[in-house]
C-alpha cells in the first residue's frame, strides 16, 4: 500500500498559504547518502594528498581521515542550504528542499543549528554503531534506546520534523514543478497603466506565482457574498504586497487591483520564461540572485 503524501499550508508574511508536500523519510534518506558520498569523497581526497606527502604515519591516517570528514561535513551542508536556498546537492538531485515552517525566510540561524543537531541524531550514533563490538552491554542499550528515539521523533509527528527541525522551526519538503494553466498565460490586451520593468520582477519566483494564479482562477460568481468580500480582502492584500516588494511605482486603486495582478503574473511568467529561471533556478522570493551591477 502506497503511502499517502502528507501537505501542509504555510503562511508567509503576504498572508496567502502555500501548499507544500512533507518529504518522505525514503527521499530525506536518499539525499542523506548522496550528500554522505560527496563528503566521502572530498575527505579520501584529502586522505590521499596527506598520504603522499608522508607527513603522517599509517596509523594515524585513520585518526586524521576522521577529523577531516568532520571538518569537511559541517561546514558542507551549512554552507550548501544557505547557498542553495535549503538544499544540498542531494537534495537537489531528488527533488528536496528545506523551509522556515512560519513561512519566512529561511535563516542562517536556523540552517546552522538544524545542521548542527545532525551530529547528536546521526553522525555520534552512527559512529558508535560502527564500533558496537567494542561496547558494553549497557552502553550499546542506551545506544540503541537513543537510535530508537531519534527514528521515532520524525515518524510519529504529521510534517516528518527530526529533532534539528523542530529546534530550528524548519520542515523538508519536495519541490515539484508546477504547471501554470495555459489560459492566465495566454496574451491578452494588457491595461495600459500598468508597466512593468525589470526590477519590478525580479523579486518573486514560480511559487508565488503560482499561488498568484489560484487566487486569480478563483470564480467569484460561485461564492457567496462573504466569501467574495474575503477574497476581494485577500487580493487587496497580495497587491499590497507586490508593490511593496517590488517598489512599483505606479498607482493601483482598490478597482483596478485584479487588473493590475493580471497584469503583473503575464509579467512576471514571462520574465522568469525569458531568463530561463522558470521551474529551476528561480523557485521563489527567497532564491538567492546577485546583486545588480553598479
Amino acid at each position: 500500500m502506497s503511502a499517502v503524501p502528507r501537505r501542509v499550508e504555510i503562511l508567509p508574511p503576504e498572508g496567502v498559504a502555500i501548499a507544500f508536500e512533507v518529504a518522505p523519510l525514503g527521499a530525506r534518506f536518499g539525499a542523506q547518502i548522496i550528500d554522505l558520498i560527496v563528503t566521502g569523497i572530498a575527505t579520501g581526497l584529502f586522505l590521499v594528498l596527506v598520504a603522499s606527502t608522508g607527513w603522517v604515519s599509517e596509523g594515524a591516517l585513520m585518526g586524521v581521515g576522521a577529523m577531516a570528514f568532520f571538518f569537511a561535513r559541517i561546514p558542507y551542508y551549512i554552507a550548501a542550504e544557505i547557498a542553495m536556498n535549503g538544499r544540498t546537492p542531494g537534495k537537489r538531485m531528488l527533488g528536496l528542499r528545506v523551509i522556515a515552517q512560519e513561512g519566512g525566510t529561511l535563516t542562517p540561524h536556523a540552517v546552522t543549528l538544524r545542521n548542527q543537531m545532525k551530529e547528536i541524531e546521526v553522525f555520534t550514533p552512527g559512529t558508535l554503531l560502527l564500533i558496537a563490538a567494542t561496547l558494553s552491554t549497557t552502553t550499546l542499550l542506551i545506544l540503541l534506546a537513543w537510535v530508537a528515539i531519534l527514528l521515532a521523533v520524525p515518524l510519529f509527528n504529521r510534517r516528518r520534523q527530526r529533532l534539528g527541525d523542530l529546534a530550528a522551526g524548519t520542515l523538508v519538503v519536495t519541490t515539484p514543478r508546477p504547471k501554470l494553466q495555459p489560459d492566465l498565460a495566454e496574451p491578452r490586451p494588457q491595461s495600459p497603466q500598468f508597466a512593468f520593468a525589470v526590477h519590478h520582477l525580479e523579486h518573486y519566483g514560480r511559487y508565488e506565482l503560482q499561488t498568484l494564479e489560484d487566487i486569480l482562477q478563483v470564480d467569484r460568481t460561485r461564492l457567496t457574498q462573504a466569501a467574495a468580500r474575503q477574497h476581494s480582502q485577500t487580493m487587496g492584500r497580495v497587491s499590497d504586497a507586490i508593490v511593496r516588494r517590488t517598489g512599483y511605482e505606479g498607482l493601483v486603486r482598490e478597482a483596478e487591483t485584479p487588473a493590475f495582478l493580471q497584469s503583473f503574473y503575464r509579467n512576471q511568467r514571462a520574465f522568469l520564461e525569458n531568463r530561463k529561471l522558470f521551474g529551476e533556478d528561480r523557485e521563489d522570493k527567497n532564491h538567492a540572485s546577485p546583486p545588480p551591477p553598479g
